[in-house]
C-alpha cells in the first residue's frame, strides 16, 4: 500500500510517499480502508515535533510512528476475530490526538478506541471534517457552564476548530460573536451567528461588548489583550499554550482570585466527543467547512499550506 512517510522531524518535505507493507488487524482491531483524512494543526505538531512538549507523546528525539496521521474516514476491510462493534463494509470515522497512522491507504485501530459509524447522508470527506477541529471545539465549551443567551466571543471563526466551535454554541443557545477576515464574513454569518467583526476593518480587542467567555479558537490573542472584554467573572480559553507556555499557568492562578480567569482545554475522552458530533450531525445541526482537497501525492503541499495559518475550515488529503 501507499503511505506518507518520515523518519525525523522537520518540514513538510521529510514526507515522502512510499510503499510499505499492509496492516494486519489483530484480534481486537478492525482494517480501515481509508478514504480521506485531514492535515490539521495536530498533524503539524507532529510532522515538525513543534511545540517541543508534544515529543513527550510521540517519541522525544524521532518519532515513534514513520506514518502520520490523526484522523480518517473509511470502511472496515476485515476485522479481528474478537470484535463485535463492526462488520465488513462499515463506514467509519476516527481520531487519535497522538497520531494513528491514518495518512496511508490502510491502517488499523482497536474496535475500542475512538472510532464509530457515520451518518449515510455524510461524504467521507464530511465526515472527516467533522472530526478534530470539532473535538477540540467541544472541549473548548465543556469546560464552563454555558447557559443559554450568554455572550460568547470566538476569535478564529473560520478555521476547522472555530467554524465547528460556533455551530455548537449555538446549538447550545449561546449569543455568538464570531472574529473572522473579510472574504470569510458571508460563510461565518450562514452558520448563524449573531454578530460578526471583521479583524481586517476592526482590532476586536477593543470591542464596546462584554462576554461571558472569549474562545480563541486559532491562539492568536491572549488573557491580557482580551481581558477587557469579559465580565467580570469571565473566562477566556485558548486552543494554544501561549507566550512563554502562560495559560496552562494561568489557568491554575487565575481562579484563586475569583474574578476573570483562564481555563485551559486539555481535551479528554475523543470518543464521547465523536458520538456528540454524530448526534449533531443526524439532527441536521453541524456541517462542517472544507477548504481545499489534495491527492496523497501532493502531501507536503498540503502541509505546508496548512501551517501558513491561512486555511478556512478543512484540508483534505484523498487516497483515492
Amino acid at each position: 500500500m501507499k503511505a506518507a512517510v518520515r523518519r525525523n522531524y522537520g518540514p513538510p518535505d521529510v514526507l515522502k510517499i512510499e510503499t510499505v507493507e499492509k496492516p494486519l488487524p489483530k484480534a481486537d482491531e478492525v482494517l480501515i480502508k481509508v478514504h480521506t483524512t485531514t492535515v490539521n494543526r495536530t498533524d503539524c505538531a507532529i510532522v515538525t515535533g513543534k511545540p517541543y512538549i508534544m515529543r513527550l507523546f510521540i517519541g522525544l528525539f524521532k518519532p515513534k510512528n514513520g506514518i502520520p496521521g490523526t484522523d480518517f474516514a473509511g470502511e472496515i476491510a476485515s476485522i479481528g476475530q474478537n470484535v463485535t462493534a463492526f462488520k465488513i463494509g462499515d463506514k467509519v470515522f476516527g481520531f487519535g490526538d497522538e497520531g494513528i497512522q491514518s495518512q496511508a491507504q490502510y491502517m488499523t485501530i482497536p474496535e475500542k478506541k475512538a472510532v464509530a459509524t457515520f451518518p449515510n447522508k455524510f461524504t467521507f470527506d464530511e465526515a472527516v471534517a467533522s472530526l478534530e477541529g470539532a473535538h477540540y471545539a467541544y472541549n473548548f465549551i465543556n469546560k464552563v457552564k454555558l447557559i443559554p443567551g450568554q455572550k460568547v466571543l470566538v476569535n478564529g471563526a473560520t478555521g476547522a476548530i472555530g467554524s465547528a466551535m460556533v455551530q455548537i454554541l449555538k446549538y447550545y443557545g449561546a449569543y455568538v460573536t464570531a472574529v473572522c477576515n473579510t472574504k470569510n464574513v458571508a460563510l461565518i454569518d450562514s452558520l448563524g451567528v449573531d454578530r460578526t467583526i471583521d479583524y481586517k476593518k476592526e482590532d476586536f480587542t477593543k470591542d464596546h461588548e462584554k462576554y461571558d467567555y472569549v474562545f480563541d479558537a486559532v491562539g492568536k490573542s491572549t488573557f491580557g489583550k482580551c481581558k477587557r472584554l469579559l465580565h467580570k467573572k469571565g473566562v477566556y480559553i485558548s486552543s494554544e499554550l501561549g507566550p512563554g507556555v502562560q495559560n496552562p499557568f494561568l489557568a491554575l492562578v487565575t481562579p484563586l482570585f475569583g474574578g476573570k480567569s483562564v481555563k485551559f482545554p486539555f481535551p479528554s475522552n475523543i470518543l464521547q466527543s465523536i458520538n456528540f458530533i454524530k448526534g449533531l450531525i443526524e439532527e441536521g445541526k453541524f456541517k462542517p467547512i472544507i477548504d481545499s482537497t489534495y491527492p496523497l501525492e501532493k502531501i507536503s503541499e498540503a502541509y505546508t499550506y496548512v501551517i501558513k495559518g491561512e486555511k478556512t475550515g478543512n484540508v483534505i488529503l484523498s487516497m483515492s
